[in-house]
Order: structure tokens, then sequence, then C-alpha cells
């Protein structure tokens, strides 16, 4: 979610008014129930560590500075939200071993990628408005959630750190408890896997004849 959106949604938010909460719990939710559950290992505890982190967000945002977009300082919220209830319940989560595990195995294919690390190829433009396109779009969505939820934990945190809820690489090493090159390897593998799940109904000739993410890392 644009950070520009949620901030629309400030003033609002610090006069209590009820539809703006409502507006920013369904803009970031299940977002936040997919990260929380890296760390609680179950939805049912992921929903009730978002649960819990939705009610500091209410009590405590006199505290929010804007320094990072909102989004950034719900998602850490959640995940100290989360890591207290899985230390809880008993499951206790290294995240460093994990993303560690995630990052070893074959080197990341590197002809994808601009030396800016962005992408060598682009999606060409989708054709003009259309039903068959709406259509498109939703099956695209769907399609990538998937992916998103397909994700091995590890990866999936970092892409939802950095790509959706907009955190700076600092933040989401020290959150995490990971170092920047691991940090950036998860994330291009995450891309690389999100990106071919949406060239595959996009472009499928886009996607290389060939790949090293087709299983997980």
């Amino acid at each position: 979610m644009a950070p520009d959106e949620d901030a629309a949604l400030l003033p609002g938010l610090r006069a209590g008014d009820e539809a703006a909460f409502r507006a920013l719990v369904r803009r970031h939710h299940m977002r936040l129930v997919r990260l929380a559950t890296v760390f609680t290992g179950a939805r049912a505890r992921a929903e009730e560590a978002v649960q819990d982190a939705w009610v500091v967000v209410v009590t405590s945002l006199g505290n929010y500075s804007g320094e990072a977009p909102l989004g950034a300082w719900i998602a850490g919220i959640v995940v100290n939200k989360a890591r207290t209830r899985a230390a809880r319940d008993g499951r206790v989560v290294s995240f460093a071993d994990m993303a560690r595990a995630e990052a070893e195995g074959p080197a990341l294919e590197p002809e994808r990628f601009m030396p800016d690390g962005h992408w060598a190829e682009r999606f060409g433009a989708w054709s003009a408005l259309t039903p068959e396109r709406e259509a498109g779009d939703r099956q695209l969505l769907s399609r990538v959630g998937e992916a998103l939820d397909a994700l091995p934990p590890a990866q999936r945190a970092v892409v939802l750190l950095r790509d959706v809820e907009c955190q700076e690489p600092a933040a989401i090493c020290a959150a995490l408890g990971i170092s920047e090159a691991n940090m950036r390897v998860l994330l291009h593998r995450a891309r690389v896997r999100l990106r071919d799940a949406a060239a595959a109904l996009v472009e499928p000739e886009a996607l290389p004849k060939r790949s090293t993410f087709g299983k997980r890392a």
C-alpha cells in the first residue's frame, strides 16, 4: 500500500475516526497476518498476534513520529507481537538461522537483473481496459497472492517488509536480526518467484526456460 495513502488517513486516525481505522485495517490486515505467520507458524495464532498489534496501534498512535511510513511502523509492532506469542506458545523461532538456510543454495541468475538491481526485462503493457483485462487483473492478484503464501518464511517476511510495507533495509535487518547481505539475497529470491508467478499469466514466453527457483532453496 502506498505510504501516502496511509498518510491521508492520519488526521482521521488521530481524531479517533472509526471509518479511517477500518480503512487502515482493510488495507493491511491480510498482509500483516502473512507476516505474523512466519513467526507463529499457524494462521490462528497469527490472527491473534495481529489483533493484539491493532490494539497497540490504536492506543499508541500518539507516539507515531512519522519518520517511517505508517505501514512500516505497524509492521514492526506486528513482528514484536508475533515473536512474543510464539515464545509464549513455546514455539521459539530463530529467524536468523532460518534466513541463513534460505539464503544458501544456487546463486541468483545475474542475467535477470541490471547492476542497480532492477529487472533486465520488464513486463509488456497490458491491453486496453476490457472485461477480459479486469478478469485478468483479478487472476493476476490471486496468483501473486498464492505465490506470496508459498514463499519460504524468511523470504516472505523480507519481501512483505521491503516491497509492501516500504521499510528501509536497515530497519528490516534490525527487526529480523539478519545481515544486509542475507536480506538482499532473500529479497531477490522472493522477487524472482513472485515475478515468475505473474509472468506465467502476463507473458508466459518471457519466463526463462530453466530457472533455479522452481523449488525452494
